[in-house]
């Protein structure tokens, strides 16, 4: 009796000892495991390793957090903690565990054996390996074929990047693989700030914060990014930028010194990037960014330029000037710079100052401004391309990337040493009086005695002209009050006194905008209402006809979608018209600018194409007279308080009779990249050439670019073109503007695209009525025809095949028509 308890005794024991030998493997306490199965899980606080002992991955828990993630940690420093696998979800004890899942994805689930988080691959291996490798890299293997990788942490980096690790985008699948930071030193879970790969024209790497730019390195030439100071020779240790020609561009870190390097996005927005001292056991940092005010983006603002050694640190670039002064100098430069003087393209009747060429200001040791435009010409054709173009504000050459030309500026920096020349399109008038000429005596004594002579000449034209004047004067009040289609006892009219004294004698405090037209200024009545006032310039090509026309039409027409004329005056020399104050301006203010662009979220947006479908809709169709607007863009849209848009410029509107579809015109007016090709080409114009110019706006809108831009590194392809090829590829989400690309909205965005596209089809009879566009816009259920090939898919200038027409076309940036001769 006693021999049998007694072997009962020693079999339980040893069963116990089996039993707790397989728990002591299971939970990793004996020893470090090198993987992980379906039958070897790892528990908190097990330990799993990586080959050569360079990294572990385990358990842990921040400085004063009591939380549990999974993580990556260097064996040599291990508070450096590279990747996190459950940023967002802890666990709140160590009841941890990491395993196989019967799917074939690692998981982490707590004691209620709820999966924290996953893989989340779609994998029927269901034995598949979890592997630590001595990169950092912990893979999901199937180790049935030849250990091809299923899944890697690589690919899903927290806020640290380490050689061999990828930040990417995929120009044809939209994918980005990035950093983002911690929420703070005590929370791995998602932070503010993200590092991005950018592959553009030019690829860059940015840090963002939320959904604008916060900080970037500059254009990557092949070896260097040229517009980080402090990078210069640890970039060219190892830094690099590759395009593997499928879609991808990638920026990895460098390898030189194998393991010793790490960059990281800290909770704060900075990229500090370190090595490794093994004498003094820490890590050390070698440079750090943004490491003042001037590197954080578009501090200046656009066409500003930053010297954190100043003060005030911001300025305008050379033959700039602050677009609101009194903000600037109180030092918010958000706002920007605005040009001092015109170029000679941009001034209208330019033949009697065709000999004074405009030229180039250098300025040296420049982080250059985002946005470049590349071609592959030599410096000097860099050059004369940027002289012979308007809408060239500079230009820069580096020997990697080639010729960069910009249409806008935001985001400049003056460095003390490694910076680049950048040299600024400028009038003549600012060559002559810059420090850069200043020596040449010749430039400025000269143009002093021709402007003696000049002046001689205009006081004497000038007595003419009053004599003269007074004639006309009576001619044109006549055309006023007798002749004019208009009632004009039914439309308010205003004194000159009264108008001066709202705008506080045409204070520049209170100018909004300067038009083809003339300027445009607040005001606010007696009665403390607020109004826009646009006051004819006597150097205007646009006098009586349109000033009347403008009249005639808006006078007519009252929608919620149209700017309500409010009166005009008429007096001595003058001639104004009073418009109700739009408080946010002209929609291309925040389509196109970076500063104010992310305002625009795609619900505004798609209220605004509504909006201004609904303004078309009833000049065309709803009103009681048929309206074709002729000069249909974003700075001629108008917004209130809520954004809902207001057409504007009726300078050029044409009226059509009840049954007349369309008309020829001998004097095409418009802007170049609105108009539609019959138009432009043969001056006919219909209800088809305004739906033409509402598809680019569109398209604008959507891209948060304007129509002539390029978008390739020939600068061949304009807007449509772009929209055009990416909609064959079915790419679109490379077209849409970042600020509003989102998953849940994306289905809309692109048939709005497809419906831009429809209404810039070659030929008029193609495109939809802006009443079948409404429909299409408004209806979840309509299919949506396949577009044709657009019109002006490159970009080029129209050349008239009758050279007798005259042709105009507005240049101006603001709600009024600017006529110049072509």
């Amino acid at each position: 009796m006693s021999n049998s308890s007694s072997r009962r005794r020693n079999l339980q024991y040893f069963v116990h000892i089996i039993l707790v030998i397989l728990r002591f493997i299971d939970t990793g306490l004996c020893s470090e495991v090198d993987n992980i199965t379906s039958i070897q899980s790892l528990r908190d606080p097990g330990i799993l390793s990586s080959p050569g002992g360079v990294f572990k991955l385990g358990f842990f828990s921040p400085q004063n957090s009591t939380n549990r993630y999974v993580g990556i940690w260097y064996n040599f420093s291990v508070t450096t903690v590279i990747w996190v696998a459950n940023r967002d979800k802890p666990l709140r004890d160590s009841s941890g565990v990491v395993k196989i899942s019967r799917d074939g994805n690692v998981v982490i689930t707590n004691g209620e054996e709820e999966i924290l988080w996953s893989s989340n691959v779609s994998t029927s291996q269901v034995n598949s390996i979890g592997l630590l490798q001595d990169s950092g890299n912990f893979v999901l293997v199937d180790h049935r074929d030849n250990m091809s990788t299923i899944w890697q942490s690589f690919e899903h980096p927290s806020d640290s990047t380490i050689p061999r690790m990828r930040i990417s985008e995929n120009t044809r699948t939209g994918e980005m693989v990035e950093a983002r930071s911690w929420r703070s030193p005590s929370d791995p879970n998602i932070g503010d700030f993200s590092l991005r790969m950018n592959s553009g024209v030019i690829p860059q790497v940015y840090i963002w914060k939320g959904n604008r730019p916060y900080w970037r390195t500059g254009q990557w030439n092949g070896q260097i990014f040229i517009g980080v100071q402090n990078m210069y020779a640890v970039v060219s240790d190892g830094f690099n930028v590759v395009n593997d020609r499928e879609g991808t561009v990638y920026f990895t870190g460098p390898i030189r010194d194998n393991f010793l390097r790490i960059l990281v996005l800290d909770w704060r927005g900075n990229l500090v990037q370190s090595y490794w001292n093994v004498t003094e056991t820490n890590w050390k940092i070698i440079w750090s960014a943004p490491s003042n005010n001037c590197e954080v983006y578009g501090t200046c603002g656009p066409f500003g330029s930053c010297n954190h050694l100043e003060s005030p640190v911001c300025s305008c670039l050379k033959g700039f000037e602050p677009k609101h002064r009194e903000e600037w100098e109180k030092g918010n430069w958000t706002s920007g710079c605005v040009r001092r003087s015109a170029l000679q393209c941009e001034v209208k009747n330019n033949t009697a100052n065709s000999s004074k060429e405009d030229g180039f200001l250098k300025m040296e040791l420049m982080k250059l401004p985002d946005f470049a435009e590349r071609s592959s010409t030599s410096e000097d054709l860099c050059r004369s391309q940027c002289l012979g173009n308007c809408s060239c504000i500079g230009y820069a050459f580096d020997s990697g990337i080639g010729c960069m030309s910009w249409s806008e500026m935001i985001d400049i920096q003056q460095f003390q040493s490694s910076g680049k020349d950048l040299y600024i399109h400028v009038a003549n008038s600012e060559l002559v009086f810059s420090a850069d000429h200043g020596k040449d005596i010749k430039k400025i004594v000269i143009p002093v005695i021709v402007g003696s002579l000049t002046l001689c000449v205009c006081l004497f034209l000038c007595y003419t002209m009053v004599i003269r004047r007074r004639g006309v004067k009576r001619e044109e009040v006549a055309l006023l009050g007798n002749k004019s289609p208009v009632n004009m006892e039914e439309l308010p009219v205003f004194s000159l006194d009264t108008i001066a004294n709202a705008t506080s004698q045409f204070n520049e405090d209170n100018k909004l905008g300067q038009g083809g037209f003339g300027p445009v200024y607040k005001g606010k009545l007696e009665d403390g209402k607020e109004i826009a006032v646009k006051r004819l310039s006597k150097a205007s090509k646009q006098g009586l006809e349109e000033f009347m026309n403008e009249v005639l039409v808006i006078s007519k027409v009252q929608h919620r979608n149209l700017v309500r004329l409010c009166g005009c005056c008429v007096d001595k020399e003058e001639k104004m018209l009073i418009y109700e104050y739009m408080p946010k301006k002209s929609l291309d203010v925040f389509l196109f600018d970076e500063a104010h662009r992310d305002i625009l979220d795609w619900t505004k947006r798609s209220i605004i194409i509504e909006g201004v479908g609904r303004g078309l809709l009833y000049l065309h169709r709803d009103s009681r007279l048929k309206i074709i607007h002729r000069d249909l863009k974003p700075s001629n849209i108008l917004l209130d308080n809520n954004f809902n848009p207001k057409i504007s410029d009726f300078g050029m509107a044409r009226i059509f009779g009840s049954d007349q579809d369309q008309a020829d015109t001998m004097r095409v007016v418009g802007t170049y990249g609105y108009m539609a090709p019959e138009y432009a080409m043969e001056g006919r114009f219909s209800e088809k050439s305004d739906v033409f110019s509402f598809g680019v706006l569109v398209l604008e809108i959507i891209s948060g670019r304007k129509s002539t831009n390029s978008w390739t590194e020939t600068s061949s392809l304009s807007l449509l073109g772009y929209a055009w090829k990416l909609w064959k590829e079915q790419d679109l989400s490379t077209f849409i503007d970042p600020f509003i690309l989102n998953p849940s909205s994306e289905i809309e965005i692109r048939k709005c695209i497809q419906i831009g596209l429809l209404c810039v089809q070659e030929f008029a009879e193609d495109r939809p009525s802006i009443s079948s566009v409404l429909v299409m816009l408004t209806s979840e259920t309509t299919s949506l025809p396949a577009p044709s090939q657009p019109a002006f898919t490159e970009r080029r200038h129209f050349r008239m095949c009758n050279e007798n027409r005259e042709t105009k076309f507005t240049l101006n940036k603001m709600s009024i028509t600017n006529l110049t001769g072509r």
